[in-house]
């Protein structure tokens, strides 16, 4: 299951990027040809994220659908069965520009003073 190695790389980098805030929401590119299961994804994201400071932060995970540009006509299809090839002219010399991502691509983060008035609020400060 590479869903866990990529959760806990999700986590790793949101975490390096939040300096110390808590993480609320993660939105995160997935390309088809990447062959994640998000419903995995997610499950794993929320074992590796408990503790941290992404702990219950929401995971949005937009699917990329794969593309090829043809080398012969210089069109390009969204791949929706294999082998690739060009829906245009049949063509089977193709170049994947779409479906391979794996990017975090935006994260949402807590002020650094709403963490810091929850911690004096809890602690009786």
């Amino acid at each position: 299951m590479h869903e866990l190695s990529i959760a806990d790389a999700v986590v790793t980098i949101a975490s390096r990027h939040a300096a110390g805030r808590r993480v609320t929401r993660v939105d995160l590119r997935v390309g088809h040809l990447r062959q994640v299961v998000p419903d995995s994804l997610a499950f794993a994201f929320e074992l590796v994220s408990a503790g941290t400071e992404l702990e219950g932060a929401e995971l949005v995970i937009e699917e990329v659908p794969a593309v090829v540009r043809c080398r012969a006509c210089a069109g390009e299809t969204t791949v929706v069965e294999f082998p690739m090839h060009c829906a245009g002219c049949g063509g089977f010399d193709v170049e994947v520009i779409g479906g391979e991502e794996l990017l975090v691509d935006s994260l949402e983060l807590e002020d650094a003073a709403s963490t810091e008035d929850a911690a004096l609020t809890s602690t009786g400060g």
